[in-house]
């Protein structure tokens, strides 16, 4: 029996989609592959692009959420957030924005004053990350993750660190508060780099490189903007840098509750989403100009 985890799915990334006047996104999932990653909904990929300098800050605008929460990771770039229950907040490259819509929050995220002046490499990953319905109507909230304030394990021979954002990885805690079992890493590492990974066999994993090329379970070879989809089970996962390197893991227990999704709702049945549809119209969402 092998060691290792299952690898379900090597998928390259979908053809591109503008989100907004400013995002031009891969998405993953759930329309780019029907791949199950529970509590993960929507992976849209901001593959890096150059953005040419502009006086209007561009993005995407004034918009609803509810029943989900919005997390951000710039890895090249500046945005900013602001939403309708009163937060702001910059997210440069390095940094993540943790955005608790519950029962429901209007928010926009833009580039950056400066960074729409002077333009510039823009690369980041948005997730939807489901909530369980006991805390679909939680009161919103806002979570800005700085790199500061990561946890941080430093690999041996100076080849790199792992970033957590989320979860635990051996023993160094990473600053994110959520409401379902999630793991949430950012590996920085060097040429030469071996990682091992090991999550609760029941999880939803995947990895997706951002940057250079890696081995996964010392047989499969990876790209950058690709995404390595697991097998829930035993097993460790193995990643070997061949370039210096950037990775995104994510790994969560399944909430395995029923998902009905409209736009930018993501509840538990229709008589939910109807209801969200009519409190956004009259306004029970605050107000965002």
């Amino acid at each position: 029996m092998s060691d290792y985890r299952d690898v379900t799915a090597i998928l390259n990334p979908p053809p591109a989609n503008k989100i907004g006047d400013g995002f031009r996104v891969h998405n993953f999932t759930p329309d780019g592959y029907k791949i199950d990653l529970d509590p993960f909904y929507l992976i849209d990929y901001n593959a890096c692009i150059n953005v040419a300098a502009c006086n209007k800050q561009l993005g995407v605008h004034s918009h609803p959420h509810r029943g989900l929460e919005s997390v951000t990771l710039v890895y090249y770039g500046a945005i900013e957030h602001l939403d309708s229950a009163g937060n702001t907040g910059i997210i440069n490259a390095g940094e993540v924005e943790w955005t608790t819509a519950g029962r429901g929050i209007l928010h926009k995220e833009i580039y950056e004053s400066e960074f729409s002046k002077n333009g510039g490499p823009l690369q980041l990953v948005q997730l939807w990350v489901n909530l369980p319905a006991a805390h679909k109507l939680c009161p919103p909230k806002y979570q800005p993750i700085k790199r500061k304030d990561m946890g941080r394990y430093e690999l041996a021979n100076n080849l790199g660190c792992i970033e957590v954002i989320a979860g635990n990885y051996s023993g160094i805690d990473g600053p994110a508060e959520t409401f379902t079992d999630i793991e949430m890493y950012n590996g920085r590492l060097n040429k030469g780099a071996l990682v091992n990974f090991k999550f609760l066999n029941h999880h939803n994993t995947a990895l997706l490189v951002l940057e250079g090329d890696i081995i996964i379970n010392e047989a499969h070879p990876i790209k950058a903007n690709q995404m390595v989809y697991f097998k829930p089970g035993d097993g460790k996962i193995s990643v070997r840098a061949t370039t210096n390197c950037i990775i995104l893991l994510l790994s969560g227990a399944p909430i395995n509750e029923p998902i009905v999704q409209f736009g930018p709702f993501l509840m538990n049945n229709n008589e939910e989403l109807e209801k969200a549809i009519l409190d956004y119209n009259y306004g029970e969402f605050g107000y965002l100009s």
